[in-house]
């Protein structure tokens, strides 16, 4: 926020961390973004100093009430696909840290304002109307998940 005031809406490199959550039967969760109205999973950007790992878990404590446990890294998601522009005029050149958590506390809930309804759905049962930054990822997740479960 602070940065957004000295350069407004032009293009910053963000530097985000993120969370795909799997239950029991391997469906993923994923929430609706009260921004934009598209789902996607939990993640943010890093603060100064903050370990990538230490965000992925407080974003997903802040936007799904949810503990991480262990995480596994799953992709890095970057490049000119993940240019986005928010709704609120904001752009960003994204560099994100992707890790897939099966071991976690808690009941999934809307914690933070930033997404309004949370599901888990099955790798078929995925909506089209994904957040258009984490699309490459999402598709890559049902790739990797269609392969493995074949």
């Amino acid at each position: 926020m602070d940065m957004r005031k000295l350069v407004g809406h032009r293009t910053l490199i963000q530097c985000a961390a993120s969370i795909i959550i799997e239950n029991e039967k391997g469906q993923i969760l994923l929430g609706k973004r009260s921004d934009n109205h598209c789902w996607g999973y939990s993640g943010g950007s890093i603060e100064i100093d903050e370990r990538v790992e230490d965000c992925a878990r407080r974003e997903l404590l802040e936007e799904m009430g949810l503990t991480a446990g262990e995480l596994e890294l799953f992709m890095i998601n970057s490049g000119p696909e993940v240019h986005y522009i928010y709704p609120n005029g904001d752009e960003v050149s994204n560099v994100e840290i992707i890790y897939i958590c099966r071991e976690w506390e808690g009941e999934p809930r809307a914690a933070d304002g930033e997404m309004t309804d949370l599901r888990f759905f099955d790798v078929r049962d995925i909506p089209e109307e994904i957040s258009p930054p984490i699309k490459p990822v999402i598709d890559e997740y049902i790739r990797q998940r269609t392969f493995r479960d074949q």
